[in-house]
């Protein structure tokens, strides 16, 4: 993403994990981990949404890892529809974020993975902000968000979205009662619309989080 950003490798239960870091300038917030789309079609951690959404965290003041899931580049072992991914991403966050604050936030598939990562790390009390962009909600089921964890999250979707319809996400979050910010004119990848959604990403991490 920039001269800065650090490559390097974990160790999941696949085998070896490939991930990048980039650290802001000034004082840490705490971590964010963020999952890339799906990939057997084509996502990768640079991904162009997912490099926004690590330049919006980085920008926030949060040290931003970015990694392959099973079977993407040099990560080692094989897609495995979601299972094995959010285990890839939990054993991330205990490598690079054993304690303190953690962010967590995905595009399209990565997005459904962090859910469940969402539901699995949430009683550690260390989740401080999520962002779900193109929830795949359509061929997938992610996991129902804690009450508690409606406030600091930040759910986007493109109202044209033809890859994941609009519709799928509102079916999964209106029995939450989960709010869904909805962008205009958007596709799935908010082609010439990535700067709006960087904003938008960057003013929720600004706002914080709503006590509960």
């Amino acid at each position: 993403m920039n001269a800065q950003t650090e490559r390097f490798t974990l160790t999941g239960a696949a085998g070896a994990i490939e991930a990048l870091r980039d650290r802001p300038v000034g004082p840490l917030r705490g971590v964010a981990v963020i999952a890339h789309p799906h990939p057997l079609y084509g996502g990768t951690m640079d991904n162009k949404v997912v490099q926004t959404l690590a330049r919006a965290f980085v920008q926030s003041g949060w040290e931003t890892i970015r990694f392959n899931f099973r079977g993407v580049g040099a990560s080692a072992g094989v897609h495995d529809a979601g299972r094995g991914e959010a285990q890839d991403l939990v054993e991330v966050v205990r490598q690079v974020a054993p304690q303190g604050p953690l962010a967590l936030a995905g595009f399209s598939f990565g997005a459904f993975v962090t859910t469940h990562a969402v539901a699995a790390l949430w009683d550690e009390g260390r989740v401080e902000q999520v962002v779900l962009v193109g929830t795949a909600a359509s061929r997938f089921e992610p996991a129902t968000l804690p009450p508690a964890a409606h406030a600091r999250t930040l759910v986007l979707h493109g109202e044209k979205d033809d890859t994941v319809p609009l519709q799928s996400v509102m079916d999964w979050a209106r029995p939450q009662i989960l709010p869904v910010t909805v962008v205009p004119d958007g596709g799935h990848f908010f082609h010439g619309q990535l700067p709006l959604l960087k904003g938008l990403v960057v003013r929720h991490l600004s706002a914080g989080h709503v006590p509960t």
